[in-house]
């Protein structure tokens, strides 16, 4: 069944994909070919060249592509929400896809010290007896209360506070989770329009891009901002997050703007995008 989903959402995918780019503005991080340009706009797709932009497309994710990859994302966030690497998350979320698990609703069918297992081999083993009750007790709270889909709360709640809160409820669910899934969700879900990023708000400032008090209009100068670079706006503010988080494991002052050290200069060549 799940495999007949994933061909029809493939089938599908493209049309929703640029319908979904003209609604949050911009194009992917991932076609980087554009015309010349300068000052903000090109330090924004320098930033994402650079850093990358977002998590879900890095794990190999289109959240644009139907309910299917919303259930993938929600399990990728989940594990991603603990303080453990980036690349360990990525490595684990693709170990329980191996094993079947793509959707929070079958991991109860999963025994518990089958679930540790594959969450050690994908390196969690810090976390692992706490992460494998969780996902048994998350794939209780979806089967009973949202008929098996993690993909029916972005149906049932359709405001921002009714969202958040709705997810805010689910077991070890907690700010951050909540932050990472719902900013990669703008544009899909009504209700998926969380505030900025505070350390995206950070870095923008940083980098020149809001004013040093930023304020509520922060993420709609964003927004215009991608408008200019040709950028998704969930790109930008997810290249913000890694550059806020690049720059509390590195010491020494940094200018910022366009002279910020984490990114390449115009005339550097753009590497990859990095874990964070």
């Amino acid at each position: 069944m799940l495999a007949r989903a994933r061909q029809a959402a493939s089938v599908a995918q493209p049309a929703r994909s640029a319908r979904r780019r003209a609604e949050v503005g911009g194009t992917s991080g991932r076609a980087l070919a554009r015309p010349q340009l300068a000052g903000p706009a090109a330090r924004a797709r320098r930033l994402v060249a650079a850093l990358g932009g977002r998590y879900s497309t890095q794990v190999g994710i289109d959240v644009d592509g139907g309910d299917a990859e919303v259930e993938r994302w929600f399990v990728a966030a989940t594990l991603s929400g603990t303080r453990i690497s980036a690349t360990v998350a990525q490595r684990t979320f693709h170990v329980l896809e191996g094993a079947g698990l793509s959707r929070i609703a079958d991991a109860g069918r999963v025994p518990w010290d089958d679930l540790v297992a594959l969450l050690d081999a994908g390196g969690y083993a810090r976390y692992d007896l706490r992460t494998a009750t969780r996902l048994h007790a998350l794939s209780q709270v979806v089967n009973e209360v949202y008929g098996g889909a993690a993909a029916a709360l972005g149906r049932r709640f359709l405001t921002y506070p009714a969202l958040r809160d709705a997810l805010d409820r689910l077991p070890g669910w907690g700010p951050v989770t909540l932050q990472l899934f719902l900013r990669e969700l703008r544009g899909v879900w009504p209700g998926a329009q969380p505030p900025l990023d505070e350390r995206a708000r950070d870095a923008a400032r940083h980098l020149g891009f809001i004013g040093p008090h930023g304020g509520p209009g922060g993420l709609e100068t964003l927004r215009a901002l991608c408008a200019d670079a040709q950028l998704d706006i969930r790109d930008l503010e997810s290249g913000l997050v890694r550059l806020a988080l690049a720059h509390r494991r590195r010491a020494g002052a940094c200018a910022g703007g366009d002279a910020c050290v984490l990114l390449p200069t115009a005339a550097d060549p753009v590497t990859g995008p990095t874990s964070s």
